[in-house]
């Protein structure tokens, strides 16, 4: 009997058949629900920051959902847009998403001549997660005691008002830019290399007042050795109720630093209403809001497409102010 014949056929239908088990696998593999593999979230700004404690927060929180592994890779520069820019140029599978801030997602756009993503085109709107609100606050001997009574006072100030600001393009910069652009204030804004050397020179009067997030002078103001003016949120912050905000004294502006999880242009709509639906669920929740809180951070929340309008007006808005302005960061 001739052996080879016999084997030829039967090795042919052993290597079908182990194809098609792989084929099923393979396919098995390629439908099995998202995420089966670590997800990174990549965080535009250095470890310890803001931004850096809120993306480890909610990677914690979507770990503990999801089952699988969030990750939290810092890649810091370019105020945000190194970051942002890495995950406009990722794969939309669902693996790499984005913690990024209202710079890079709307601001920077107004502020540098050559952007290496746009975030209306390159990115995909998730989720809004939070924000931290801008204290505009004055050394306690400057005649104010609030937003309109200062406005007045520098319109009849023979010399514009000095504000000092964490440095160029922050957005405590544009809102002081906005008031002189929009409220019609003298003032003129001092950049700072920081929160802290520009709230220093406002607590010793080199400086009549200062735009800064409320994160930094929080305690100076509860100490009395800053006056606080108005909060520049569309709703007063939890940590000092008694501070109006710049609406309610009947000034237009609203400047926050908000946070926003993002992804790639292209990603999944079930990928991303989960996420949204995860991330709504947290900000919501008691613990997330303490835990936002805790940074200085008023819990947010809303739709993807909610998102996408607020990444779009926030930028219209910024340009109008840098154009102005002739603010530049390049």
């Amino acid at each position: 009997m001739n052996t080879t014949r016999i084997l030829r056929p039967f090795s042919l239908a052993l290597a079908i058949a182990a194809g098609a088990i792989l084929s099923f696998q393979g396919a098995a593999q390629a439908q099995s629900p998202w995420p089966n593999k670590p997800v990174r979230i990549i965080a535009s700004f250095a470890p310890g920051g803001s931004s850096d404690l809120v993306a480890r927060q909610l990677a914690l929180h979507l770990t503990q959902h999801y089952g699988q592994q969030f990750i939290v890779e810092n890649r810091a520069g370019a105020s945000g847009n190194i970051g942002v820019d890495f995950v406009a140029k990722a794969a939309p599978d669902g693996y790499i998403l984005g913690l990024g801030t209202s710079g890079p997602l709307a601001n920077n756009k107004a502020l540098f001549t050559s952007m290496p993503f746009d975030p209306e085109k390159d990115l995909t709107p998730i989720a809004l997660v939070g924000e931290i609100p801008l204290l505009i606050s004055v050394n306690p001997s400057v005649k104010a005691n609030n937003l309109a009574e200062f406005v007045a006072l520098s319109k009849s100030s023979t010399d514009p008002l000095l504000m000092a600001h964490p440095g160029n393009g922050t957005i405590g910069h544009l809102a002081i830019e906005f008031l002189s652009v929009n409220g019609g204030g003298k003032f003129r804004s001092v950049p700072y290399k920081g929160d802290t050397p520009a709230l220093a020179d406002t607590l010793a009067g080199t400086v009549q007042a200062v735009s800064v997030p409320v994160t930094s002078q929080i305690q100076h103001v509860q100490a009395g050795k800053l006056k606080a003016l108005a909060f520049t949120s569309k709703t007063r912050f939890a940590g000092l109720p008694n501070v109006p905000t710049a609406n309610e004294q009947g000034v237009p502006l609203e400047a926050t630093v908000w946070s926003a999880m993002v992804g790639p242009a292209g990603l999944s709509p079930a990928i991303v209403q989960s996420l949204n639906s995860e991330i709504n669920k947290y900000t919501a929740s008691a613990e997330g809001k303490a835990k936002l809180a805790s940074l200085g951070m008023t819990a947010l929340g809303g739709t993807p497409a909610q998102l996408q309008e607020l990444m779009r007006s926030e930028a219209g808005k910024w340009k109008q102010v840098a154009q102005s302005a002739k603010i530049s960061l390049d």
